[in-house]
Order: structure tokens, then C-alpha cells, then sequence
């Protein structure tokens, strides 16, 4: 009976160390890790200002060209006032471009997602910059 015991035992600490390593596996397949990052952002406006934001996407600590963004912008009252995706240029750089006429004042939110390419989907981590944006009357 004491030999079955150790063989389950090690049995058991087999399976242990086996789930651990393919969870570690797992993990290692995120690699695809580029972050977008605002240049000096302007955060107070008046209503009428054009918004105009600039930044880069950093993938390994260098710009990274044609990486796919995702810029929402929500209302104070929490509606989306934008919802666009566009990729990075040739330089890993954006700008970020917003009319304020017609939109009411107060405090809006910027979320910038960073995606990646179809062939790296299965590697993304959608790492994303959030700004806060007060827009104030005239």
C-alpha cells in the first residue's frame, strides 16, 4: 500500500509541475505588447477648439509603425463622441483630431487601445492610454 501512495504522490506532483509550465507557456505566447503613449497632451479646452493630440506607439521601447489604434472619446454624460480606428503611421506616430462645435461642455475621457496586426492577434495584450479632457463653455 506504501508503494502506491508514493507512486500517486508523485503522480500527482508530475501533473502539478505540468500545469504550471503550460500555464507559463500560455502566457509567454503575449508577446505582441506595443503601447500607445501621448506626446505633452493638452488637456483643457473651450468649446469651439479644435482637440489635436499627438503621440507615438511604442512596441519594445521603439515606435512602431502601422499598428492599429482605437480612439474613443466619451461624453460627460457617458455617450460615445468618437469610436475610430486608425494604424500608426510609417514613424509609430498618430495625432488624435476632435471639432468641439456642437459638443457640450465638461469632462470628457480618451482611451486609446493599442491592437495589433492580424497576424499578431493572437498575441495581443490591447495595452491603452487614457486621457481625461475638460471642455469648458466660451
Amino acid at each position: 500500500m506504501i508503494p502506491n501512495m508514493l507512486a500517486i504522490k508523485h503522480l500527482l506532483l508530475s501533473c502539478t509541475l505540468l500545469l504550471a509550465l503550460l500555464g507559463m507557456a500560455h502566457n509567454s505566447h503575449a508577446t505582441h505588447i506595443s503601447q500607445p503613449v501621448l506626446i505633452n497632451p493638452q488637456t483643457r479646452f473651450v468649446v469651439g477648439d479644435t482637440i489635436l493630440l499627438h503621440g507615438r506607439v511604442d512596441y519594445n521601447e521603439k515606435p512602431a509603425p502601422d499598428v492599429l489604434l482605437n480612439f474613443k472619446l466619451t461624453r460627460p454624460d457617458g455617450t460615445v463622441a468618437v469610436d475610430e480606428f486608425y494604424p500608426s503611421d510609417n514613424k509609430g506616430q498618430f495625432d488624435f483630431k476632435f471639432d468641439t462645435h456642437n459638443q457640450p461642455p465638461g469632462t470628457y475621457q480618451l482611451t486609446i487601445t493599442s491592437h495589433c496586426l492580424e497576424i499578431h492577434r493572437y498575441a495581443c495584450t490591447y495595452k491603452n492610454e487614457t486621457l481625461t479632457i475638460q471642455l469648458n463653455k466660451p
